[in-house]
């Protein structure tokens, strides 16, 4: 099996989020996608993450009907700051015959060297790359193995859903309405 792996907080995850994962799997080549929640994003500041549990459980939420979708949890169970390789390598070790793919966005791409372990990643694994507002992919810029992936573009963030929700604004066209019910029944992100 292929298995694209989209890494992020999802704090909280979103309809973008959704909308790239479901291009991801009809025209990316993969048979799931594995929405990989992270602990803390090592280039991040954590001040607005919300916990570990919520954030995973809200991924659940969201893809409870999506057949070839899967909430992974793996980062939350391995040391931290949580990196790609590290990651990937204990991935292997639990699926050995699975295939991965690193499905990134390409405000991500643009910053991949500095990534540990860069080159062994690059080298040794696929990617998909989907556009992000005011980021250009050259498609030579690094070598390796990197398909662009023309997902639509979407300008939805999860930091403005949340300063949206702080401020009581509407953001039921933004989120999965089990995401939204989420947040309302625990009252999350209302003091950001």
């Amino acid at each position: 099996m292929k298995a694209g792996l989209f890494f992020g907080s999802f704090n909280p995850v979103h309809n973008g989020h959704l909308a790239i994962a479901r291009y991801m799997v009809e025209n990316g080549g993969i048979d799931e996608l594995w929405f990989v929640v992270s602990p803390q994003n090592p280039f991040k500041k954590s001040e607005n993450l919300l916990d570990d549990a919520s954030r995973y459980a809200m991924v659940c939420l969201a893809i409870k009907e999506e057949a070839q979708f899967r909430a992974c949890d793996v980062e939350l169970h391995l040391p931290k700051p949580s990196y790609t390789i590290d990651t990937l390598t204990f991935l292997k070790e639990q699926y050995p015959d699975d295939e991965f793919v690193i499905i990134i966005g390409a405000d991500n791409y643009v910053h991949l060297p500095k990534w540990k372990e860069y080159e062994k990643l690059v080298g040794e694994y696929a990617f998909l790359i989907y556009p992000r507002p005011g980021f250009v992919i050259d498609d030579g810029h690094f070598s390796g193995n990197f398909t662009l992936v023309n997902s639509p573009l979407m300008d939805i963030s999860s930091t403005e859903i949340r300063q949206a929700i702080a401020e009581k604004r509407e953001v039921g066209h933004l989120l999965p309405p089990e995401v939204l019910g989420y947040i309302r029944a625990y009252n999350l992100y209302c003091n950001q």
